[in-house]
């Protein structure tokens, strides 16, 4: 999906929970769960804005247009002692 929800990250760095975040944002940790797996097909612009706020970010922080065809990272394998 070309659009990555990184709202877990954002959680990360405010060291915040969702379950903190949801009744400050004024939706249900189920919804900002979904939102920040990527399982829902659009984001209120007012519910956005919300959250910015709560977080201190852009929306930007939280979104990110990733195409289908950009090449993935590369794996790195670690190898095992002889």
């Amino acid at each position: 999906m070309p659009i990555v929800v990184n709202l877990d990250v954002m959680l990360a760095k405010r060291k915040m929970r969702s379950r903190d975040l949801a009744p400050l944002v004024g939706i249900t940790e189920q919804n900002i769960s979904l939102l920040k797996s990527g399982k829902v097909k659009g984001v209120r612009f007012d519910t956005l804005e919300r959250i910015c706020a709560v977080l201190k970010c852009q929306p930007g922080d939280i979104l990110e247009y990733v195409p289908d065809d950009a090449p993935s990272p590369p794996h790195t394998t670690i190898a095992s002692p002889p």
